[in-house]
């Protein structure tokens, strides 16, 4: 089974790596991945229009955020994960976000390392290292987030496309909406599960909770 896990991981990392050399590719893969969401086409509009505004708030600040910080919204709830090396930038990039009156709801996971760390992670997004084989925390990272990505497509149970996640010092930050009690569970143990995952913070809703 586990061998079986490591090549669906292998080919997953695969075609993300194809997929950065092609956008047409990206927009088709985007396309067809929102067909299957349990969000309405209005709240994926809401939810891109909020995403691209934040990230223009921070590439306007400082192009680096857009290495060191991730945004990702479902539904008008926000989520901000990454690294930064200074508690009060932590504090602006909140604040930016919060602009945008269409936020119900933000929550902030943007951990605080050193000035080194910080440079280091973001050196290796910079020139891809997140996407490849090799050293350092970064790719730590993507290969947890791989892992859980085929962990779940492999659940007849679970939407996977109604999930974001993300790992930062493997810390594991996942959002979206379940259709169900069961699978907001499964999605939870496998995550958990996941080996290098330290912890798992959620913030997954529920269908039969709206």
């Amino acid at each position: 089974m586990k061998k079986i896990l490591n090549l669906i991981c292998f080919s997953i990392a695969g075609i993300f790596m194809a997929l950065s050399f092609s956008g047409c590719a990206t927009v088709v893969t985007s396309a067809a991945q929102k067909a299957w969401e349990n969000r309405s086409t209005e709240d994926q509009v809401t939810d891109s229009k909020i995403h691209t505004g934040i990230l223009d708030k921070l590439k306007n600040k400082d192009k680096g955020l857009l290495l060191d910080v991730n945004v990702d919204v479902w539904e008008q709830r926000v989520m901000l994960t990454g690294t930064l090396d200074d508690s009060g930038v932590r504090s602006e990039v909140e604040s930016l976000a919060k602009q945008d009156s269409r936020i119900k709801i933000l929550h902030n996971h943007i951990q605080v390392v050193s000035k080194a760390e910080k440079e280091a992670r973001r050196k290796q997004k910079a020139e891809g290292g997140d996407e490849k084989s090799g050293a350092g925390q970064a790719v730590n990272d993507f290969w947890v987030e791989t892992k859980i990505k085929a962990q779940l497509l492999t659940q007849s149970n679970v939407t996977s496309v109604n999930y974001f996640y993300r790992s930062v010092l493997n810390h594991v930050y996942v959002i979206g909406k379940a259709d169900n009690d069961p699978e907001k569970s499964m999605v939870l143990s496998i995550s958990r599960a996941t080996e290098g995952v330290k912890s798992v913070q959620e913030y997954i809703a529920v269908s039969v909770d709206y």
